[in-house]
């Protein structure tokens, strides 16, 4: 798909047909090229376009801190400050290459997950083969105490990189000396002296919090000792690590999508995650991404059929695969209850899979917001595991360019759902309706979305 910067013309809203949830999934679902259509409980309030020093290259992941949001990009990553979500501004950009930039902050303190190997681990360095023994990649750390001055502090290399990472608070009085960074990697190769196979492991950095630039690799837990699914038809790559981990620090527990496998971690012990149940699809191509739910008896685990690249959203790929699962948790097992997927077809031009997305929080609901790369933004219930259903949606047409795109991130913070477009830059929405508006009284401190915390009925610290 094209990573280039393409301006969108966005044009009057669709016909009413187009703004309907929950229609049938038809050819008629698909907007015209270039226009924004939303169902009706669904606002777009705005879009900030990518700052000029990293323009040229695509949006990621996204962090929350108080009244900034912290946005990826393969060029390095920016701040923005949504303390008025109708006014959301750019504070800083800091350009420093290295995909994929997943980010995480913690205090203040970013991290930075890069996934493509580098010259050396400076924001000056240049793309430089994974087989030549000095190139770097792994995970870079900014000081963050000044958002209009973020400050690079330290890095740390990882084997076969950092495709994405995953912050992870210490237990009982060790919270408050140190930090953890689980490390999700893969694809080792006999030709890349620092991502031998088999590599079937996570990295885990320590961070000192009085002295993050101590930080150092603490260990390398091996989480398949026996292999992985390798030999599944359809997978898009073999088991050879995780691709996502996500935890929820406070119950000692983690959810990791490891490419050909789910698995359920005990993380009691923070230096040595321990996979507990472990599950394999043959509608499944590629294990992505896992969210719990609120109280822990149920995970979502996505499926990125294509890579990200493809056409997997239309009638011919059908409902069950590139869907997300949903599994109940019965006796620290998975059981599968049923599969969701975007119920309006996307355009075969369209790249579209199932991707990043947060719990909005809601007591007693079980309701989720997630992106589809050009599927657009899609607001789901799973409170009937059985029985998923589409609330709500954002959705963008075709590129009338015929180029690819679309949107990798969209979570919910403070009464706002902030997207992160390849190429559009950063969406504001909000969405007004019954069975969401009950969130709007959980006021959160902060958001990593791979490390989840639970949610009651008011303030979420």
């Amino acid at each position: 798909m094209s990573l280039a910067r393409r301006a969108l013309a966005v044009v009057a809203a669709a016909a009413t047909a187009l703004a309907l949830a929950g229609m049938p999934a038809q050819a008629t679902d698909i907007p015209p090229p270039d226009t924004v259509v939303t169902s009706r409980n669904v606002t777009h309030v705005l879009n900030v376009p990518k700052p000029t020093p990293i323009a040229g290259t695509i949006n990621t992941d996204i962090a929350f801190q108080g009244g900034y949001a912290f946005v990826g990009n393969y060029g390095g990553f920016s701040i923005y400050d949504i303390k008025n979500p109708k006014k959301t501004k750019v504070v800083s950009s800091v350009v420093c290459p290295g995909a994929q930039m997943d980010v995480s902050v913690y205090g203040n303190l970013l991290f930075g997950a890069v996934d493509a190997s580098r010259s050396d681990d400076s924001c000056n360095s240049t793309s430089q083969s994974a087989a030549v023994k000095e190139s770097w990649e792994g995970v870079r750390i900014f000081d963050i105490s000044d958002k209009a001055n973020p400050r690079y502090i330290k890095s740390v290399e990882t084997n076969c990189g950092s495709h994405t990472l995953t912050v992870v608070p210490g237990k009982g009085p060790d919270k408050k000396r140190n930090v953890y960074v689980y490390v999700s990697s893969y694809s080792p190769s006999a030709t890349f002296p620092d991502c031998q196979p088999p590599h079937d492991k996570i990295s885990v950095i320590k961070v000192p919090l009085k002295n993050p630039a101590a930080a150092e690799l603490a260990a390398t837990p091996v989480v398949f000792p026996d292999g992985g699914n390798e030999t599944q038809p359809g997978l898009l790559l073999p088991t050879s690590g995780c691709h996502d981990i996500t935890v929820y620090a406070e119950k000692d527990i983690a959810a990791g999508a490891c490419m050909g496998d789910g698995v359920l971690f005990d993380i009691s012990d923070r230096l040595n995650p321990r996979i507990t149940a472990r599950t394999t699809d043959p509608n499944f191509a590629f294990w992505h991404s896992a969210t719990f739910n609120n109280d822990a008896t149920k995970v979502v685990f996505t499926d990125e059929l294509g890579g990200g690249g493809a056409a997997t959203c239309n009638e011919t790929i059908g409902p069950n695969r590139g869907a997300d699962a949903i599994f109940d948790i019965k006796r620290g097992q998975l059981v599968f209850k049923s599969y969701f997927k975007l119920p309006r077809h996307q355009d075969d031009t369209e790249n579209c899979v199932a991707h990043n997305g947060s719990l909005i929080p809601v007591k007693g609901r079980d309701i989720m917001v997630q992106a589809w790369y050009m599927g657009g933004v899609s607001i789901w219930d799973f409170t009937d595991s059985a029985r998923p259903r589409e609330i709500g949606y954002f959705d963008r047409g075709p590129r009338s360019d015929g180029s690819g795109g679309g949107i990798w991130s969209a979570y919910y913070y403070n009464g706002y759902i902030y997207a992160a477009d390849f190429n559009e830059g950063l969406d504001v929405v909000q969405i007004k309706d019954k069975l969401t508006d009950g969130a709007k009284h959980v006021r959160m401190d902060d958001l990593n979305v791979q490390t989840q915390e639970s949610y009651g009925g008011g303030h979420r610290h």
